[in-house]
C-alpha cells in the first residue's frame, strides 16, 4: 500500500503544460492481481487552466488508501474537474487469452480511447503503453505521486466495484461484492466448495489447481461481452 503520508500533486502536470502539452493524461488500473473479474483501467485528463485544482481535489490520493465511501465521493469532484475521463475493462476470458500485462495495457487503451478530447501526452502508473504513438512516462508509485493518475486510480477502482457487484448478483455464491474478486478466505471458502466459473482468470495459479468445468460456466454466456 502506497504511503498514506505521501501526497500526490501537479508538478509533472505543471512541467508538461509548461513545454506546450494541455491534454495530459494520467493512466492506473484497478483489478490486476484480482482472481477473477475484468481488469479496469482509466484516464483522466485534469484541467491546465484552473488555478484551485490542487486545492479541490485535495483529497485525490491512491485509490488503496482510501475507503469506499471516500472513492465514491471524490469520484463526483473528479467528474465535475476533469477536462476529460474515461474507462476501459477486459474480461477473465481476455486476461486467460492474453496475459495480464497485455490485457492491462488493452484496458488503459480502450480508456484513452474513451477520452475526448483526446491526450497528446501520457502519465502511467508503473507500466509503459509500446504500442501507443503518444509521447509517455512510467512511473513506479505514480498513483502516489502525480495527482491526475491518483485521480485515474480512483475513477478505475469505482468502476471496477461496481462490475462486481453486478457479478455478485450473477453468481451469489461468490460474493464477488464484498471482496471484489481478491484472494480472501471467503473466496477460497467459495471456490473450494463450488469450484471456479466463467467470472473467474483460469489462466491464474490458484485457479489453475481447481476443476474449471462446473455449473456456473454456463450460466453466464454473455460475460464476454460485458464492457
Amino acid at each position: 500500500m502506497a504511503n498514506p503520508q505521501l501526497l500526490p500533486s501537479l508538478i509533472y502536470e505543471q512541467r508538461l503544460w509548461d513545454a506546450g502539452y494541455h491534454r495530459v493524461a494520467g493512466l492506473d488500473e484497478a483489478g490486476r492481481g484480482s482472481w477473477a473479474g475484468p481488469v479496469v483501467a482509466a484516464a483522466v485528463i485534469l484541467p491546465p487552466d484552473q488555478p484551485r485544482l490542487a486545492e479541490i481535489l485535495s483529497g485525490v490520493r491512491d485509490s488503496k488508501t482510501l475507503t469506499a465511501a471516500r472513492r465514491e465521493a471524490l469520484l463526483k469532484a473528479i467528474e465535475q474537474q476533469a477536462l476529460a475521463w474515461g474507462v476501459g475493462a477486459v474480461s477473465p476470458g481476455e486476461i486467460d487469452a492474453r496475459g495480464i500485462v497485455s490485457a492491462t495495457r488493452k484496458a488503459m487503451s480502450l480508456a484513452l480511447e474513451a477520452l475526448s478530447p483526446p491526450a497528446d501526452y501520457l502519465l502511467i502508473d508503473h507500466l509503459s503503453l509500446p504500442d501507443q504513438p503518444l509521447p509517455q512516462t512510467s512511473l513506479p508509485r505514480g498513483d502516489a505521486l502525480i495527482l491526475s493518475i491518483a485521480a485515474a486510480s480512483i475513477v478505475a477502482k469505482v468502476s471496477r466495484d461496481r462490475l462486481m457487484v453486478d457479478l455478485d448478483a450473477q453468481f451469489p455464491g461468490y460474493r464477488f461484492g464484498q471482496h471484489k474478486g481478491y484472494g480472501t478466505q471467503q473466496h477460497q471458502a467459495a471456490l473450494a466448495s463450488i469450484g471456479p466459473c466463467i467470472a473467474h482468470r483460469l489462466s491464474f495459479t490458484p485457479l489453475q489447481r481447481l476443476a474449471a468445468g462446473d455449473t456456473c460456466r454456463a450460466a453466464a454466456t454473455d460475460l464476454e461481452s460485458t464492457p
